[in-house]
């Protein structure tokens, strides 16, 4: 999909002009100009406020279908799935290992990656 051509077509659709987009956005006419025809690629926070200055919500330049799109199914999780180091004490064990792990020469590194993985499956044996 040219999000381009997509933002050219609901700007259309709603009657607006450049400068009405420009005035709405605070973003330069010739730079909306650039987008529509496909020369720049905007970002996420530029796409923001072209879904404002339409009046859609954003999912809308990237959805071309009349209804709304269905939302994603996420597998349920049980409560023992749940990754370690997500929440809690462990949480702040694993930002510090992490942040020490960091300081860590590359080739330490790789010992210690090495021993933990070996802990692993020494783990998964029993």
């Amino acid at each position: 999909m040219d999000i381009g051509v997509r933002l050219r077509g609901l700007r259309k659709e709603k009657n607006y002009s450049r400068g009405e987009i420009e005035k709405r956005t605070g973003l330069r006419c010739c730079y909306i100009s650039r987008v529509e025809h496909g020369y720049t690629v905007p970002g996420v926070e530029t796409l923001e406020k072209f879904a404002r200055a339409l009046e859609v919500p954003i999912y809308q330049l990237f959805y071309e279908g009349e209804d709304l799109p269905e939302p994603p199914v996420r597998p349920e999780r049980a409560a023992d799935d749940i990754a370690w180091g997500n929440s809690g004490t462990a949480a702040v064990l694993l930002t510090k290992f992490r942040r020490l792990l960091s300081k860590t020469k590359p080739e330490d590194q790789k010992v210690l990656m090495l021993m933990a993985q070996k802990m692993g499956n020494l783990c998964r044996a029993k």
